[in-house]
């Protein structure tokens, strides 16, 4: 079988939430396991209750088993060898340790000694399940809600970690190699603050960049040794300092900004009111994405633009117009599901980045919030921001009540532990003219919109 030369893509994977390359990956989870042997400790309850659910389902009991058996199988057949995880026990062994860790920042070394950003763990679970959920039988465990609902409670016992003090230890840790290209650097290093600079500063949008460092561009105390931040949490969801994301045209109701700090995914128009959203091409289902909420037929027809968060990115929403917030909610949904042709369904082979490039398909399927605005401008009415959690990182905080009127670029909610994809969705008839500073929507679409700057106009 002939395998994808995207496996190992150049640009790394979408938004960098793991390392480029899976061997950094397979590197941390063989540290994982040693973490684990050495210091073992008692299965935590909710993921004793998983474990005892799928125990006592044989239907579930043998769908899990075969995900591991199949990953492990065919994976083999590629050019990145065997899976690091093996069953479904060595998983909840390995899940359980992660419960007391918090996402680290790497660097690897390249060919000329020179270190390197090689992303971060920012999805531990996902590593963890990165082969097994592209399978077959992995697709129909994930799909499973009762599979959903007890993944919910173990998520939310680790959120409870995330927002300790005891999650600090990430952000001023010694710097550790853990295998010859790989190293583990603090988040608040010269490195890790410089490659955070980097993203922030490169961003596009109107008028001039703004620069300078870690601490010029967001709010924090350099003083202090965790600069501030009260948890791993606290630091993920910083805010840009004063005048860093100003709000194009904050007078012009007809210029529509963006709503994240994102690198363009998706623009398309005539939007179906209901399609099959789990064919290969991903086609949009307004009926799935919105729940079938009693505005959803005002959307068909209409546009959605989709756009990614990148793993050193800011995580909040803003709203990309002023009006009055008529509905908002969160819809839980699945963690660890993917469209089966970004798995090894595809002839062509798996996709390391599937869950990244299965986005669209992540609209109709994952926890997500949504929140419906009635722009002050007529040319616009109803429109919905739609942001959308990815694998560990589906807390969607919404901070806005309904009622409220909100201006374009005030604050709607936020990402909390990781990233995420958002849409923003209008009805027909809305004339947009996007401007994406260049930009083709898309998985290579990897540099950042900034938040609080003009993506579109109303004609």
């Amino acid at each position: 079988m002939e395998t994808r030369k995207t496996l190992e893509p150049a640009f790394g994977r979408v938004g960098r939430w793991l390392p480029r390359n899976s061997r950094h990956t397979d590197a941390w989870i063989r540290r994982l396991k040693k973490s684990v042997r050495e210091r073992p400790r008692d299965l935590i309850e909710p993921i004793l209750e998983f474990e005892r659910m799928v125990d006592s389902d044989r239907v579930l009991h043998a769908n899990v088993a075969m995900m591991f058996a199949e990953a492990y199988r065919l994976r083999k057949t590629t050019p990145l060898g065997e899976p690091e995880v093996r069953t479904f026990h060595e998983f909840l062994v390995l899940l359980n340790g992660i419960m007391t860790t918090a996402p680290e920042a790497y660097q690897t070394t390249s060919s000329g000694g020179e270190l390197q950003p090689a992303g971060l763990i920012g999805f531990p679970i996902n590593a963890l399940l990165d082969w097994p959920m592209a399978t077959a039988y992995g697709y129909d465990v994930f799909a499973n809600a009762l599979v959903n609902q007890q993944l919910k409670k173990i998520l939310g016992y680790w959120s409870k970690f995330l927002v300790s003090l005891e999650s600090r230890y990430v952000l001023t840790q010694p710097e550790e190699k853990i295998d010859p290209t790989t190293t583990v650097i603090a988040w608040l290093s010269d490195q890790a603050q410089k490659e955070m600079v980097s993203v922030a500063t490169a961003a596009v949008g109107e008028g001039p960049t703004f620069s300078g460092t870690f601490p010029q561009i967001f709010n924090c105390d350099p003083n202090d040794p965790y600069y501030g931040f009260k948890s791993w949490d606290d630091f993920f969801i910083r805010t840009f300092a004063s005048g860093a994301r100003p709000v194009s045209s904050p007078g012009d109701d007809s210029v529509i900004v963006n709503a994240c700090e994102s690198a363009p995914f998706a623009l398309q128009r005539d939007v179906a009111l209901s399609a099959q959203f789990w064919l290969k091409g991903q086609p949009y289902s307004l009926e799935n994405m919105l729940n079938w909420d009693d505005y959803t037929p005002q959307f068909a027809g209409g546009t959605v633009y989709q756009a990614f968060l990148s793993a050193l990115s800011y995580h909040r929403w803003h709203s990309p117009v002023s009006g009055t917030v008529k509905k908002a909610c969160v819809i839980n949904g699945s963690y660890y599901l993917e469209s089966l042709y970004q798995g090894f369904r595809d002839p062509q082979g798996p996709d390391a980045a599937a869950p990244n490039n299965s986005q669209a398909y992540l609209t109709a399927v994952a926890t997500r919030a949504l929140i419906f605005i009635e722009a002050d401008n007529p040319a616009i009415g109803l429109m919905c921001v739609v942001p959308i959690g990815m694998a560990e990182v589906s807390s969607c905080e919404i901070t806005v009540k309904v009622g409220q009127h909100v201006d374009k670029g005030e604050q709607l909610g936020m990402f909390h532990f990781g990233g995420s994809t958002h849409c923003l969705l209008f009805r027909p008839g809305v004339k947009l003219e996007f401007d994406l500073y260049g930009q083709t929507p898309g998985p290579s679409a990897e540099t950042n919109i900034r938040i609080n700057t003009a993506i579109a106009r109303v004609r």
